[in-house]
């Protein structure tokens, strides 16, 4: 699924693994991330693709980008402005990807007493978040990261 609004508009790439299609609404993630951005006064012509996996592939995401062999509940890979791509003018500039773990999200979504569509919402927004250039691996960065956080959530609710 992709949304995209025309000339200037933002791309918005979501993937979904074929066997959590059905359970998920990629409308909703779609608005997620675009109020994410819209929200953190992203330009218009920029792009974020969001990807549904299951535990083992975020599993080896996670042990190949970050060394960690195990899953995880979400992870963000930024482009930066470090790119050594250059974007032709006519296409929106890749701001990066969200990988989010759906078997991860049901499970912290019981575990918290919410929705999985909460939990997903939550999850997108983080990811986003990091695209954006927050950090969580500080006390003073997780304070800073989850004020913001919580103010998306408490917009899309």
């Amino acid at each position: 699924m992709s949304e995209q609004e025309g000339a200037g508009a933002y791309r918005i790439d979501v993937q979904i693994a074929d066997e959590f299609s059905q359970q998920i609404a990629a409308d909703n993630l779609v608005n997620v991330v675009r109020a994410v951005l819209e929200r953190s006064s992203q330009p218009r012509n920029v792009a974020v693709t969001l990807v549904v996996v299951d535990d083992e592939r975020i599993r080896q995401l996670n042990r190949e980008f970050r060394g960690v062999d195990r899953a995880t509940d979400v992870l963000s890979f930024g482009v930066g402005d470090d790119s050594r791509f250059v974007t032709p003018e006519e296409l929106p500039r890749h701001l990066g990807d969200v990988v989010v773990s759906y078997p991860t999200a049901v499970a912290q979504a019981a575990e918290m007493g919410h929705s999985v569509e909460e939990e997903l919402t939550l999850l997108v927004v983080h990811g986003c978040l990091h695209l954006l250039g927050y950090e969580d691996s500080t006390e003073e960065e997780r304070r800073r990261m989850w004020a913001r956080q919580e103010e998306l959530l408490q917009m899309l609710r």
